[in-house]
């Protein structure tokens, strides 16, 4: 009998689904483009939608049993320890597969490629999908730190802006930094950006979402969303 301690499988979902929700929300690169519009006036649930989207490429453990939990745990487990040159795709119960890195960073260019005009040519994509499916392998064994540290990485980032940088004597390369000069005074006379309030920790989005269509090849197909 699982012990009461626990997290019910719901649990582990909802965690899941806030560390990528705080993944996005923290990717400098995509922070740059809500805050400029990129993708259009409604580029902030852009951002929640694109999230969501990114939570919908894994299978929904929140109506599982705890044993089925653990015998999901204990395949993916299993998968870890195999040869790297095997198929990264794990096959969990249920026939549900659960992505790897490659194909969570081909969204995640995909998305930002389509959606807000960016084409995303450093290793930040990479990051940020090794990342989730980092999280997604704590959650599923119950263990939320890593959330935990994002949202705290979340909240000490209150006030401040990410800016673009463009390097003038090389081509099409950019850089992001964080401008954290006059924090105080942003936020004492209101004039912040156009971001999401930094207070609360983001929230997914979950409106008219659509089954992944794949292709031939096995990937998942991004649809652009009317604007």
């Amino acid at each position: 009998m699982a012990s009461s301690t626990t997290p019910s499988p719901a649990t582990c979902q909802s965690n899941f689904e806030q560390g990528v929700a705080l993944s996005l929300h923290l990717w400098e690169a995509l922070t740059v483009a809500v805050q400029n519009n990129w993708g259009g006036p409604d580029s902030s649930d852009k951002r929640d939608w694109f999230a969501g989207a990114i939570v919908d490429l894994f299978p929904d453990v929140s109506r599982l049993t705890p044993a089925q939990l653990q015998q999901r745990i204990t395949q993916q487990q299993q998968q870890q320890q195999q040869p790297t040159q095997q198929p990264q795709v794990i096959i969990m119960a249920g026939n549900a597969e659960e992505p790897d890195q490659e194909d969570v960073e081909t969204v995640l260019l995909q998305v930002m490629l389509d959606e807000f005009e960016v084409n995303v040519d450093d290793d930040s994509a990479f990051e940020v999908a090794e990342q989730v499916v980092r999280i997604r392998g704590e959650c599923l064994r119950g263990k939320f730190d890593g959330v935990e540290a994002l949202r705290r990485r979340w909240e000490a980032r209150k006030g401040s802006k990410v800016v673009m940088k463009k390097a003038e004597d090389q081509d099409d390369e950019t850089d992001w930094d964080t401008d954290d000069d006059d924090d105080d005074e942003q936020e004492a006379d209101g004039d912040g950006d156009n971001d999401v309030e930094m207070g609360d920790a983001p929230a997914l989005a979950r409106k008219e979402r659509q089954e992944p269509e794949v292709d031939e090849d096995g990937f998942t197909k991004v649809t652009r969303k009317k604007r």
